[in-house]
């Protein structure tokens, strides 16, 4: 592959909305014992398919991913990031949604872009290039490859960081069958002495040794986790009511940032920037399915949405959510939506609240939700 052949193929990324491309090999990863030792310690939480064995073979011998695979494309996308920097809550009343989550899902806009550069690649390069790509899919140590082809280093709160664009990026693959040069590693760390990830992060999620317990992840929590919030930590989530974005807000290389990426592929959405929280625990199955069908929100699904709305509500103390809440304790379908409205009206500390829980201990089944009663009714 000549030199004029690889900058076009990146102009064509470019063109197809990607920010940065670059090319390694399907060697092993030098942090493969890092992700070994993060699986034995836990901290992938309840997502089991990261320990599954054929995925953690896969992870540890990209090869086997797409054995006709000779050389590996990863592309990063930007994303609009947070309107305000720093900012850690939101209005009262409002639940804060993660950047990456204001908009369509990408795994619906970057899969298509990648099959187009794919179609280019057999069109101006090898027309019996063979492919399969990822968006966030496989089982790819996708960071380290990222960091390998060129495009950033793997900073302390874990994230890709690119010294032009930061870390709002999105990652996806190309396993090509096209033996292409690769690029030069990224081999500069260039976090310097800053800590300003690990200190900013509520839950404290963030090792020194650059590995994140997913299980105290605010992301995790209101995201992958699919049952409760533990209790202790129900606090510490703030007013996210869908992902996190602090530890790259207090990042000083996303700082720099000033205005959002020129692409085609990511079109933030301002309603979904911040929800409101009465208007979110009133959505039915229906209109929860109609709203976000197409957005990351529906990975949490229904109950895990109205379960994160309840949590921000009870931190919040938030007052147009108070009927909504006792509505939810003696109407709702979903035990993890009860158990956690029972939880919020203890933090309210208010007449009405005791009253609804005081009912609810009379009438509730489910031994869940009594043990979340009974502790809200003791914070009284």
């Amino acid at each position: 592959m000549t030199m004029d052949a690889k900058e076009m193929l990146k102009a064509e990324a470019r063109r197809l909305g990607f920010s940065h491309l670059g090319i390694t090999a399907l060697d092993p990863t030098p942090h493969a014992s890092a992700y070994l030792g993060w699986l034995e310690q836990g901290w992938h939480a309840s997502m089991a398919y990261l320990s599954a064995p054929r995925a953690v073979e896969h992870r540890l011998n990209p090869q086997q991913v797409f054995p006709p695979a000779r050389s590996l494309i990863v592309v990063t996308a930007a994303y609009p990031p947070p309107s305000t920097p720093n900012q850690a809550e939101s209005q009262p009343g409002y639940g804060l949604v993660a950047a990456y989550a204001r908009g369509v899902d990408y795994h619906t806009l970057l899969p298509p872009q990648l099959r187009r550069l794919v179609q280019w690649i057999q069109n101006e390069i090898d027309p019996r290039a063979q492919a399969a790509v990822y968006t966030d899919t496989g089982p790819i140590l996708e960071r380290d490859y990222a960091s390998r082809a060129g495009l950033g280093w793997i900073g302390k709160n874990t994230c890709l960081i690119n010294p032009q664009a930061g870390s709002y990026l999105l990652l996806a693959e190309i396993f090509l069958s096209t033996l292409l040069e690769p690029d030069e590693p990224f081999e500069k760390d260039l976090c310097g002495t800053c800590r300003r990830c690990i200190e900013a992060c509520p839950t404290g999620c963030i090792s020194e040794a650059r590995l994140l317990d997913s299980r105290r992840c605010i992301s995790y929590l209101t995201i992958e986790n699919k049952g409760e919030i533990p209790i202790e930590l129900r606090p510490l989530i703030g007013s996210h009511v869908f992902g996190c974005d602090i530890c790259q807000q207090v990042c000083p290389w996303n700082q720099k940032i000033k205005t959002a990426p020129k692409t085609p592929l990511f079109q933030s959405d301002p309603a979904l920037s911040e929800l409101e929280l009465a208007a979110t625990l009133r959505l039915s199955p229906q209109e929860f399915n109609r709203r976000y069908r197409q957005t990351p929100l529906q990975r949490a699904k229904r109950r895990g949405l109205l379960r994160n709305a309840a949590v921000v509500a009870g931190n919040q103390r938030a007052e147009a959510a108070l009927p909504v809440l006792i509505n939810l304790l003696e109407e709702e379908f979903e035990p993890l939506v009860r158990a956690h409205a029972a939880w919020a009206l203890g933090q309210f500390n208010n007449r009405a609240g005791r009253v609804a829980l005081e009912k609810a201990l009379k009438t509730e089944s489910d031994p869940t939700i009594l043990a979340e009663i009974r502790s809200a009714l003791d914070s009284h």
